[in-house]
């Protein structure tokens, strides 16, 4: 099992955005959506392919009402997200899902807002926190994303 999870653009309404034009709305007709941040849309999927399918489906669309696409599976994490980059690079098994969570984007959560993203370098079990913020969007990130 895996899920999707896209933040939209400061300004804009993703859910609006996406189900108002037909090609998106019919690529996500079959899920249950749900919000779980502020302007946020999140889905299940059935593996990290048919999440990465999906994203690939709805390319178009993200990258003119979304600020980011994540992929979580519990195969490789239950609480850390992937960026859309290194979920590819593990469907294709380029990257061992074992070997990620050294790179991380880590978003403070604010009134459900994912808000100030901040690249930390991960060493050993460390969990991430954002002083000032009450919770944290942990996403696993390739090398190339965090320079």
């Amino acid at each position: 099992m895996a899920q999707v999870c896209l933040l939209g653009e400061p300004g804009s309404d993703l859910r609006y955005e996406l189900l108002s034009r037909e090609t998106a709305r019919e690529a996500l007709s079959t899920y249950d959506l749900r919000e779980p941040y502020a302007n946020s849309l999140a889905l299940d999927t059935v593996s990290i392919g048919a999440a990465v399918s999906l994203l690939n489906d709805l390319n178009w669309y993200l990258v003119r009402f979304a600020r980011t696409a994540l992929v979580q599976s519990d195969s490789v994490s239950e609480t850390e997200w992937l960026s859309r980059d290194l979920a590819i690079l593990i469907r294709d098994g380029h990257v061992d899902p074992d070997v990620t969570g050294g790179f991380l984007k880590v978003y403070g959560l604010e009134d459900g807002r994912p808000e100030d993203p901040t690249f930390v370098q991960r060493q050993g079990d460390w969990t991430p926190e954002r002083e000032g913020y009450d919770d944290v969007l942990v996403v696993r990130v390739t090398e190339e994303e965090f320079e």
